[in-house]
């Protein structure tokens, strides 16, 4: 039987409010991903958010409105608390995958978890550096169609195209709760690329 765990990505104050479109995207999303969230929790599945701080001396860090975001110990930094519950596991992370250089591969073989489900923002940034990464290391890949956002409509129809033809079942948050709360599971064989 499979063992879940899901991953947020990057629901921090700093990312976004960014800009006014990513701002309403997170916040049309909220209602119905608070109970996707709250429905893995009963259904015992691990909830780990993926939290991106940076480091100063990155040379390689996007700037917004001239400053760095997401330092250490800031306000922008943390977590939007509508998304967080005690129960639930925070990862730090440098870059956008939540695989590099952190502890999450380690804490998913240790816990014997073998599928991921990857929410948050942006589709076409971390949800699919996340996802390859996943799927480069073996794992099996769910991306909930409407638990992942982007500032551009176009961009996270293009990356949900390319994660469903690359390295992850995309589906609904409903019947990606169905089909774990029914046990049915997911198909994860991967047709042959044209």
């Amino acid at each position: 039987m499979p063992r879940y765990a899901i991953l947020t990505n990057d629901l921090q104050r700093d990312l976004v409010d960014k800009n006014e479109q990513r701002k309403a995207n997170v916040e049309k999303m909220t209602p119905a991903f608070q109970e996707f969230l709250s429905r893995m929790r009963e259904l015992q599945v691990t909830v780990i958010h993926l939290q991106l701080v940076y480091d100063e001396d990155d040379k390689k860090i996007e700037y917004h409105d001239g400053r760095i975001p997401v330092l250490r110990g800031t306000p922008g930094a943390e977590l939007l608390p509508e998304f967080v519950e005690p129960g639930d596991l925070v990862m730090e992370k440098k870059k956008d995958s939540g695989f590099f250089e952190t502890d999450l591969h380690d804490y998913l073989q240790k816990n014997d978890i073998d599928t991921v489900i990857i929410t948050g923002m942006q589709a076409q940034v971390c949800i699919q550096t996340t996802a390859a990464d996943a799927h480069f290391r073996g794992y099996n890949v769910v991306v909930p169609s409407d638990g992942v956002v982007s500032t551009r409509d176009e961009d996270r129809t293009r990356a949900l195209e390319w994660l469903a033809s690359y390295c992850a079942v995309v589906a609904p948050m409903t019947e990606v709760t169905r089909r774990i709360s029914s046990d049915e599971g997911f198909d994860f064989s991967v047709a042959a690329l044209p």
